[in-house]
């Protein structure tokens, strides 16, 4: 039911439309004031909310890509991560022959003699740069050429060095195998005595050729100079 409007005679003689509701909040308490406020205000809260919802138009259709190796359109309203895979990338797996089980075990033998052309193309620069050497007159093409030939020649030194070992340590094995056959028990050389077969193969080398007193007194000198700084200067006595 409608309530009734009452009616009230102002102070100047008319009539004013008065609300009863008014007249009943005004004999309401604080607290019932309160509870009222708070329920026309949620009542008010899920009639807007219910409007957002029916008015809330449907999802936007994603937008497809054109072309396949073309970049991704990504939306603006979500924030890109620091590292993204932007377009995918095949990654390339390289193979170190040295360490590969693919290449097979490594054999000094087998390798020297697949190699071996490779002395007769270093025998052949060895002698063009050393004829190139003769030819010069720029200084500093003459060093270098120098430079270059000294390297050369101590690659080969080594080389032959290296080869010289191998073959002592196959000498070895021989000797070991044929003990081994005989039913004795083979012996292991220390690095120590390794060491003195090399020194005696090299003084028998220098001996040959002719430089080893050339060689003991370089030895001699370099001996004599290590003393020399060993020894307490004249200041400390």
């Amino acid at each position: 039911m409608r309530r009734a409007e009452g009616r009230r005679v102002g102070s100047g003689g008319g009539e004013e439309m008065v609300d009863p509701a008014a007249g009943d909040e005004a004999e309401l308490s604080l607290e019932e004031r309160l509870r009222l406020q708070s329920e026309a205000g949620t009542r008010a809260r899920r009639q807007l909310g219910d409007g957002k919802k029916a008015a809330k138009p449907g999802k936007a259709p994603v937008k497809q890509q054109l072309n396949k190796k073309g970049p991704v359109e990504m939306s603006a309203k979500k924030p890109m991560p620091f590292l993204r895979q932007v377009v995918p990338v095949t990654k390339k797996v390289h193979r170190d022959p040295r360490f590969d089980d693919l290449s097979g075990e490594y054999n000094p033998e087998i390798f020297m003699k697949t190699y071996s052309f490779l002395d007769t193309i270093k025998k052949q620069e060895k002698e063009m740069v050393q004829k190139q050497l003769k030819k010069c007159r720029n200084a500093e093409q003459k060093e270098k050429l120098q430079q270059l030939l000294n390297r050369m020649t101590q690659q080969e030194q080594a080389q032959k060095k290296q080869q010289k070992r191998r073959e002592r340590e196959l000498t070895l094995k021989r000797q070991q195998r044929e003990l081994a056959k005989q039913g004795k028990k083979p012996f292991f050389l220390k690095k120590s005595e390794k060491r003195k077969l090399e020194l005696a193969e090299k003084y028998a080398e220098l001996k040959r050729s002719g430089k080893l007193e050339s060689f003991l007194n370089k030895k001699r000198k370099r001996n004599a100079v290590k003393d020399k700084r060993r020894l307490p200067s004249q200041k400390n006595l």
